[in-house]
């Protein structure tokens, strides 16, 4: 393949700022790394959180996406485990250290020195980009570019969301029904748990597309469930959720929150975390996560539904998001020139 020496990219220069369409240098992949023409890339609430400054330290200039679907066009000399022409997926786990002590016992999403997909590296909101090849992923050849690609953070980090809660969950509720939670509600519907699932109070639109997806009922997060929840999985940023999941869960009870950014989470009685309650956390994930995770969705098998935009639309894609308009993912379609 003839690789140009430029590419068109939406830039982030600086958080607060709207993304910029540029001409920038393609980048060139290093001894590990593969160069992938991008194809597709997820929009992720994380990536908003980027541009609103709610993360700190992105590397600026910064271009976005970490949910990426590319073609592969060029090796680095160590780089062996996929051939020109392989279509694989690249995730918001872009690389660790291998070598500290969450990575030597197995918990690579807490690396010490991890570098993340579109936030310390560049990202896929681009024609081309760059990736180290141990941290890309084989696609399952059942899923088209566009709808694999919310499977790669919408889907990862909600497995491990869902995982988190326990094996003994049969009542699942399931707060903020956006990318991560429509995805995942399949999964679960499919090993048989009853969801219940709480949008934005009055967001009748999002209760009913819940709905169509298996939850057994839905309603507004300021409601309480017709019953008592086993686990309750927290997708929107919003603290206070925390401590509705808490008065909602039965003894015993899981809250997962599956965001990367929350606001404050307000104080709360005791007795709402007493009989044995727990409030856990999900940071980043794993390559297992993401093996395992790409195996189930073609078994159950998972439908993505999303609403696209061109490469130049991305900041009307954030935008639409931030406003709560977006059913399900949004996805940019990158065209050739």
């Amino acid at each position: 393949m003839n690789i140009p020496q430029t590419m068109r990219a939406m830039v982030l220069e600086a958080p607060g700022e709207p993304l910029r369409l540029m001409d920038v240098p393609v980048p060139q992949p290093n001894e590990e790394q593969v160069l992938l023409r991008v194809r597709a890339c997820g929009v992720c609430r994380t990536d908003l959180h980027i541009v609103d400054g709610e993360l700190p330290d992105p590397k600026v200039p910064l271009i976005l996406g970490h949910q990426i679907v590319g073609t592969v066009v060029q090796a680095g000399d160590r780089a062996r485990r996929f051939t020109l022409g392989d279509r694989v997926g690249v995730p918001w786990l872009g690389y660790t250290d291998g070598t500290c002590r969450y990575c030597q016992r197995d918990q690579e999403n807490l690396c010490d020195h991890p570098l993340f997909t579109g936030y310390t590296l560049d990202g896929g909101y681009a024609e081309y980009a760059v990736a180290y090849e141990k941290y890309c992923f084989p696609l399952p050849a059942s899923y088209g570019d566009i709808d694999v690609a919310p499977l790669l953070c919408a889907g990862l980090i909600g497995y491990r969301t869902y995982r988190l809660a326990g094996p003994h969950v049969e009542r699942l509720g399931i707060y903020g029904f956006g990318a991560a939670a429509h995805i995942i509600a399949q999964v679960a519907v499919h090993q048989g748990k009853r969801i219940y699932a709480f949008t934005r109070p009055g967001d009748a639109q999002g209760q009913e597309f819940a709905r169509r997806l298996g939850a057994v009922w839905a309603g507004g997060s300021d409601e309480r469930p017709p019953e008592e929840l086993d686990a309750a999985l927290i997708f929107a940023p919003v603290g206070a959720l925390v401590v509705e999941a808490l008065r909602a869960t039965a003894k015993g009870g899981v809250v997962v929150s599956g965001g990367i950014h929350m606001s404050d989470i307000p104080s709360f009685p005791y007795r709402l975390l007493w009989e044995e309650r727990i409030i856990r956390s999900v940071a980043n994930l794993t390559r297992r996560d993401g093996e395992e995770f790409l195996r189930i969705a073609p078994q159950v098998p998972v439908k993505t539904s999303v609403q696209t935009f061109a490469l130049h639309q991305a900041n009307e894609a954030l935008n639409r998001l931030r406003a709560g308009q977006i059913e399900g993912a949004a996805v940019l379609v990158i065209a050739d020139r």
